[in-house]
């Protein structure tokens, strides 16, 4: 069994599928697509690509793959998403699954409809400590959630210096969505309601940009549960957090707390004081491991094996409907109400 794949995107993330690939003996990435010529250079000088496109829609009409790994910037994922599932084509997405939570809806009916395997990738379900409050919480130890807490924070050389596109997205849409995939994953529940808070000052007066500093949102869920998500990336540039991340999850008779910004190592040397991020994507030796790659080839397995992804579309429009309404009620200042669930 061979599965042939194609790549969108073959920026940072783009890449990073590719390297998490490469040991698959079920996979043959046989093409990539991005607007940039340097991307294109580099897939094929690393990965040893034969063919390259500008144009997604020419690729998959071209090479007609099997599975396809669409890695775009946030909001550049609803019409590639849209086109391969039209093409009938086993697809997987970057988080967030849109910007837009009418996308997000018709993205989980589009799935539906198709039967085609899709996943969003959040890769945070992969690592263990995540995954062990998952399987806390499934068992009772601390009972049915009720309140909940998460921060991740990044220096300001990630959007400047890291994101070209940074001034098009937010810290809440790059940094948040894994908390709060998290979270409603741990409280298996919609949301509801929502009110966000933000600030534009750093980074409107020294770059121009029109993007937000800092965000803030409540979230009420269905159950009564509410959890609050917060994220900023103006921290200092000597700050070594990559990002400085910690999430609580109250139940009615326990809690749990995770502090992830160290990721277990601390080090210095002549250019300063760092925390080296080693559990999401690492190469150890000639393989790479970590959350990153165990989720982009737990979607190859839900194909071959035939079972439904672990994150599915219903899981990325919960994320989506949160950012956006945390986004729009940040925006007007009001209380905003989620949709109902796409069915």
């Amino acid at each position: 069994m061979n599965f042939k794949v194609n790549i969108i995107g073959l920026g940072i993330m783009g890449k990073n599928v590719a390297r998490a690939l490469s040991r698959n003996d079920m996979v043959t990435v046989t093409a990539a697509a991005d607007f940039k010529d340097e991307n294109l250079e580099e897939g094929k000088t690393e990965f040893g690509l034969e063919k390259t496109y500008k144009d997604y829609k020419k690729m998959v009409d071209a090479e007609k793959p099997d599975a396809v790994f669409i890695a775009t910037p946030d909001w550049a994922h609803y019409e590639p998403v849209m086109y391969c599932l039209d093409a009938g084509i086993h697809t997987h997405v970057e988080k967030p699954l849109t910007t837009d939570e009418k996308e997000a809806a018709g993205i989980v009916r589009k799935v539906k409809e198709t039967g085609l395997k899709f996943q969003v990738s959040y890769n945070h379900r992969w690592l263990a400590p995540y995954n062990a409050t998952w399987n806390m919480i499934r068992e009772g130890k601390i009972g049915n959630c009720i309140m909940g807490y998460a921060r991740k924070n990044n220096p300001i050389n990630v959007p400047t210096v890291m994101l070209p596109w940074a001034k098009q997205s937010s810290p809440m849409w790059f940094l948040s969505g894994h908390d709060i995939d998290l979270m409603t994953w741990w409280f298996d529940d919609d949301p509801v309601e929502v009110k966000g808070f933000g600030i534009k000052r750093v980074l409107k007066e020294k770059y121009g940009w029109d993007t937000y500093d800092a965000m803030q949102g409540l979230v009420k869920f269905s159950k009564g549960g509410f959890a609050t998500f917060e994220s900023t990336w103006i921290y200092p540039e000597c700050h070594p957090a990559m990002p400085d991340s910690f999430m609580e999850v109250v139940g009615e008779h326990g809690h749990i707390h995770l502090d992830r910004k160290t990721e277990a190592i601390e080090m210095s040397g002549s250019d300063g004081f760092k925390w080296p991020r080693s559990l999401l994507n690492y190469k150890v030796f000639d393989k790479w491991v970590g959350a990153f790659p165990s989720c982009i080839n737990s979607f190859i397995d839900a194909i071959a094996e035939d079972w439904e992804p672990y994150v599915t579309a219903y899981d990325g429009w919960r994320s989506t409907a949160v950012l956006d309404a945390i986004h729009r009620s940040a925006d007007t200042g009001d209380t905003v109400t989620v949709s109902a669930p796409p069915v």
